[in-house]
């Protein structure tokens, strides 16, 4: 297999694990306030309104696993559920997102990923 097939798989397994998180640390939210949290890091492609290396910039702090697993230590460390829940929907998104092929983006424009171009290709 290849290493981005392996990447895929491993984002598989963190949407799972974020999603379990996010579940069990449940503060009573309602359905809408879970999708709204689930797509937020989507953002972060608002910068892409600024050009292509800016975008790739906002769009990669929004898409790397470090920031969720922050949040959700600061959510175990201060007994907020609710940061942990919080990081668990990012890191179900981003692991989502990397299931689904869509990397961390390169400068060069936003269907070049680490795992390769997404989108349509070229004739």
């Amino acid at each position: 297999m290849s290493a981005a097939t392996w990447q895929r798989i491993e984002g598989a397994g963190l949407a799972l694990g974020g999603l379990l998180i996010a579940v069990l640390a449940a503060p009573g939210w309602g359905a809408l306030l879970w999708i709204f949290l689930a797509l937020a890091p989507d953002a972060a492609m608002l910068g892409y309104l600024a050009g292509p290396r800016i975008g790739a910039v906002c769009y990669n702090c929004a898409h790397i696993y470090a920031l969720p697993f922050l949040l959700m230590v600061a959510g175990v460390a201060l007994g907020a559920t609710g940061l942990i829940a919080g990081g668990g929907l990012w890191l179900a998104h981003i692991g989502a997102d990397r299931a689904l092929g869509l990397g961390l983006k390169l400068a060069s424009g936003f269907r070049d990923t680490h795992l390769g171009q997404i989108g349509p290709k070229n004739r």
